[in-house]
């Protein structure tokens, strides 16, 4: 059975290579733009617990799309509204922008170009929109409203690619919302084999388990981190006890709390006890 259109070209964004040279491109430029962990987290979303680019998209296009709404069901009595409602959405539109940048930095491969025409395409919304607001404030509302009709529709194009991105590739989402267990005390390793200041990564019930023993204590963190889902690796625990991922530089506190993004979500963590010369944990009640 073949795939939908609107799918259909989403893969072939995916595997144009032509597309690779300027995604790269934007991706260098993101990378240095967001390398402060103060940037980093704010435009992560770690400081909200939830990523921060999708919940300002609702703000950009709920102001836009009312906009096109008003125009076409209330007329010329809502045309001072409706101008501000497209010039909300463009306030709105720049920290939208760098907020997607910064998640952007963090991509590879086919997702990557997609999110470059993602980009691309709501830049050209974004221009639209700002002629439309022009055009309002110059008295010409009807122009102004056909802009606007037109900006939509390239942003539901935008829009369509965001949530491919989220619900197809898994961009931003928690890839460890649906690791379970163990929820009964379960033997990790012998806890001889784990000397002080010694990390290891241990299968548990299925689930790979990153063991770390510092002052006698011993701590275990979930190894796939909640980024991307890639593994966290050995020697990954820092001098101030905190877990970073090697993959993207996400940190976490030994309590799975997040100290810098690109990881919006908590760690999942394990409680840990030493019995008959056992290391046993089992999944924390709370994350």
């Amino acid at each position: 059975m073949a795939h939908p259109l609107p799918h259909e070209l989403t893969e072939q964004i995916t595997t144009s290579e032509q597309l690779e040279p300027a995604a790269a491109a934007v991706a260098d430029l993101a990378t240095k733009l967001t390398e402060s962990d103060p940037v980093k987290n704010a435009l992560s979303g770690t400081w909200l617990g939830h990523r921060l680019h999708p919940m300002l998209t609702d703000v950009v296009i709920g102001a836009w799309m009312s906009a096109s709404i008003l125009d076409v069901m209330a007329g010329k009595k809502a045309r001072g509204a409706a101008t501000t409602l497209v010039g909300v959405g463009i306030l709105a539109s720049p920290v939208t922008a760098a907020a997607g940048l910064s998640d952007y930095a963090d991509l590879y491969g086919g997702p990557r170009r997609l999110a470059l025409v993602h980009g691309a395409v709501n830049v050209v919304g974004l221009a639209m929109q700002t002629r439309s607001f022009r055009a309002r404030r110059q008295g010409k509302h009807i122009r102004g409203a056909m802009w606007s009709l037109a900006a939509m529709a390239g942003v539901g194009v935008g829009g369509y690619l965001g949530g491919h991105l989220s619900y197809v590739n898994g961009i931003g989402v928690d890839h460890t919302a649906f690791d379970e267990g163990p929820d009964e005390w379960t033997t990790a390793m012998p806890a001889g084999e784990l000397e002080d200041g010694a990390t290891s990564v241990v299968t548990v019930a299925g689930r790979e388990v990153l063991l770390h023993r510092r002052d006698g204590r011993v701590m275990a963190m979930a190894n796939r981190c909640t980024h991307a889902g890639l593994p966290m690796g050995e020697g990954a625990v820092q001098a101030d006890g905190c877990v970073t991922c090697e993959w993207h530089g996400s940190r976490y506190e030994p309590d799975g709390t997040v100290v810098r993004g690109p990881a919006a979500s908590p760690q999942p963590v394990f409680e840990v006890r030493e019995v008959q010369g056992l290391i046993e944990i089992r999944a924390a009640t709370s994350r």
